[in-house]
């Protein structure tokens, strides 16, 4: 048997009770198909970079995806891509940026497969998938068939989709709009900051874009790197908290916080009439994890007395395996983290990557 620990990035996890590796679509659709026919319980990995699996391994049918392929087609709005759920994002990202096609720069550096991007809408540095993303191609569990699903009947949201909320099957393809010209929109205060002579909301060419992304990125421990334990992870454990604006002014002033809500509309008034100013709505409010977790008490490196996992060295949302770390010392540290966030703020944190076999 193969031990999960393997195929995932955080290092744990113990075996599979059935692998299956599909190079093909046609492999993964009838690999799938025959473990849901027969009842058994199935878990799709790609590049294993947002999951964490028990030590006890999986009791079901693994399905390791590695189907290859990338197809390109001029369109009046830019670069129409189709690619295979098994492609690697990175490279997929790499490839676009060397083609001056425009959309996925601020993508870069995010580790794993093509078919995880839909399913919780990867982003960072401004940017997500839903910006560029058109459609998938869907095996749909329910109706046993491929289905195409658009962008909209995805529901794409913060770091969700409807097939993270529930909608059971596995993504094929991905159908991506891209633009040409070479040049990418910069929409984060950090990566206009690392660009220099770029000003938030300004344009700047897409490898500028990527080279600048990487290096936060790794200053971060959130590039892999085989030689750093600073780097064994999921990336970012837990999502920022999405919360009331009420909730939100309970907390200190310094606390980042992202008004969810679009700013309200221009008015038209006639010459010499008094505007009379819309009652602000009140909305939900994007805060910062890492954040949250530092003011906690939580710094950088820590780690429980004994455990073989620690939060990273560089970046407070990153948990990490230092070496023969269990899939219960991630859990572990990860409810310690969480605890000491809710105790202090009354914000429950909610863990990204997928939990197999874990709770938290």
């Amino acid at each position: 048997m193969t031990d999960l620990a393997e195929l995932t990035t955080m290092r744990v996890g113990g075996p599979a009770h059935e692998l299956v590796v599909a190079q093909t679509t046609d492999e993964l659709v009838a690999a799938a198909l025959r473990a849901w026919s027969a009842g058994d319980e199935v878990l799709v990995l790609g590049g294993g970079s947002n999951v964490v699996v028990a030590d006890d391994g999986f009791d079901g049918t693994v399905l390791l995806v590695r189907t290859k392929g990338i197809e390109t087609t001029p369109t009046d709005a830019g670069m129409r891509l189709r690619v295979q759920a098994g492609e690697d994002w990175d490279a997929l990202v790499a490839r676009t940026v060397a083609n001056g096609w425009s959309g996925l720069e601020a993508l870069s550096g995010i580790p794993g497969s093509v078919g995880a991007a839909p399913v919780q809408n990867i982003g960072a540095y401004g940017a997500e998938l839903a910006d560029t993303l058109v459609a998938v191609d869907f095996l749909d569990y329910e109706l046993g068939e491929v289905v195409r699903l658009t962008a909209d009947e995805l529901a794409l949201g913060y770091r969700t989709s409807a097939i993270k909320a529930g909608r059971q099957g596995i993504v094929l393809a991905v159908e991506l709009q891209l633009r040409t010209g070479g040049t990418g929109a910069v929409r984060y205060a950090q990566l206009a900051t690392a660009l220099q002579d770029v000003p938030l909301g300004g344009t700047a060419p897409v490898a500028d874009v990527r080279e600048a992304v990487l290096r936060l990125r790794a200053s971060k421990g959130m590039v892999l790197d085989a030689d750093d334990p600073d780097t064994w992870s999921c990336g970012s454990f837990f999502t920022n908290p999405i919360v009331p604006e009420n909730a939100a002014r309970s907390l200190p002033v310094d606390a980042p916080r992202w008004p969810m809500q679009p700013p309200p509309p221009d008015l038209a008034v006639p010459l010499g009439a008094e505007p009379i100013a819309p009652e602000p709505e009140v909305g939900d409010v994007k805060l910062s994890a890492a954040w949250l977790i530092e003011r906690a008490g939580i710094t950088r490196g820590f780690a429980l007395p004994g455990s073989r996992a620690a939060v990273s060295s560089k970046h407070t949302l990153a948990i990490t395996n230092r070496g023969g770390a269990t899939a219960e010392e991630v859990a572990e540290l990860a409810r310690y983290v969480r605890m000491r966030v809710e105790a202090e703020f009354g914000i429950g944190l909610v863990n990204e990557p997928v939990l197999v076999g874990l709770s938290l």
